[in-house]
């Protein structure tokens, strides 16, 4: 499932004509940075929502034949990230899946991030997995972190006036049975806390460089890292 249906209004003014997927970084959309690497995972079906500029997006996305995409229509209104997940789980299936934002990005490190996050799966411990970032390391992220990971990899989210040494990267593995009766609209760090509470929140460390692509500045942040990379 990648969740594409923000209106991206950080990225102003880059999304006045277009949404945020179809934002270039390093001469590519940012949705298709994303989609390479769900390709590269062996992920060979993506559920994409869309809400603004809708059009932009069914006509990009149907120039990609691999991974095969599946749009879930949010035209009516925006569900926000949990709601525009359960909208979508009909076509997603009954198997626990990956979630991406659609500015899920990096740097790649030995081995596929996402190939070892599927791979570190435990469903009968685990409700979430997520895929964290080192904040010390991370480009573009500005703030005290999201989580702080036990040595088991079982997660606790930050207090107020703490400082943790991770960021979600906006990419997780997840069980559909926990969108039950849930509403229509709402987000997903409902069901980050409560699978928390349960202790089965679990996270993974990001191998390589994330790079958070939030604003004009970040994107140029990027750009200029992916550049240093590619002469390193």
């Amino acid at each position: 499932m990648l969740l594409a249906a923000g209106l991206g209004r950080r990225m102003r003014p880059l999304t006045d004509d277009r949404p945020k997927p179809l934002v270039e970084v390093a001469g590519r959309a940012l949705l298709d940075h994303v989609l390479d690497r769900l390709d590269e995972a062996g992920i060979e079906q993506v559920v994409v929502n869309v809400h603004y500029r809708a059009d932009q997006m069914e006509a990009h996305l149907a120039a990609r034949s691999s991974p095969r995409v599946i749009i879930s229509d949010e035209r009516g209104g925006l569900l926000d990230s949990g709601g525009g997940v359960k909208k979508a789980l009909p076509l997603v299936g009954p198997a626990p899946f990956v979630v991406c934002n659609c500015d899920s990005f990096w740097i790649e490190g030995a081995r596929s991030n996402l190939g070892q996050l599927i791979a570190a799966w435990d469903g009968a411990t685990m409700d979430i997995l997520m895929l964290l970032a080192a904040t010390a390391t991370s480009i573009g992220f500005e703030g005290a972190g999201d989580y702080s990971m036990d040595t088991g990899g079982r997660l606790q989210r930050r207090r107020e006036r703490d400082v943790v040494p991770f960021a979600y990267s906006g990419v997780l593995l997840m069980k559909p049975e926990l969108f039950a009766g849930t509403p229509s609209v709402f987000s997903l760090n409902r069901l980050f806390d409560a699978a928390e509470k349960r202790g089965r929140l679990y996270g993974r460390r990001l191998d390589g460089i994330w790079l958070h692509v939030g604003t004009p500045a970040a994107l140029l942040e990027a750009e200029a890292r992916i550049e240093q990379s590619a002469v390193l």
